[in-house]
């Protein structure tokens, strides 16, 4: 059964692209407000052009942002689910490897000493390393790259 979370990343396109569209709306409002006190065309280019041109593209750029939040995990779910249910095996991303969602494997997670992130054993991070230990009980972040966390 797929997990219904939000990615990290698809939370932090979420609310970049809603911090974006909000600063935007406030300058195309405080250009809007400063061209109107002017009588005079002239006058009046400073506030389009410091305000509500950049407050436009913020807009735009914060739509994008936030669609690109919310469209992320309903493909990922999507895909999920339906290669589980049409070959069983673990479901993949679209360039073919397994999705993190799914553990590669059920070894334990690994450290680097000194380090504060807890890795997958096949996290590209910590492949290959030999310092590289078993996590144990220390508190460690879940890795953004390999995310062994919920198992």
């Amino acid at each position: 059964m797929p997990s219904t979370s939000v990615p990290p990343t698809s939370r932090i396109l979420l609310w970049a692209g809603l911090v974006a569209a909000a600063c935007g709306a406030v300058l195309c409002v405080a250009g809007w407000y400063g061209a109107s006190g002017e009588r005079f065309a002239a006058r009046q280019l400073p506030y389009l052009a410091s305000c509500t041109v950049p407050g436009a593209a913020l807009i735009v750029a914060g739509a994008v942002l936030t669609t690109a939040g919310l469209r992320r995990p309903a493909a990922v779910t999507e895909r999920a689910s339906g290669s589980e249910r049409e070959s069983g095996s673990e479901p993949e991303d679209a360039s073919g490897l397994p999705s993190p969602s799914s553990p590669s494997s059920e070894e334990p997670p690994l450290r680097v000493p000194g380090g504060t992130l807890a890795h997958r054993p096949d996290c590209p991070l910590v492949a290959g390393r030999p310092e590289a230990v078993p996590a144990g009980d220390a508190e460690l972040a879940p890795c953004p790259v390999c995310e062994p966390w919920p198992r």
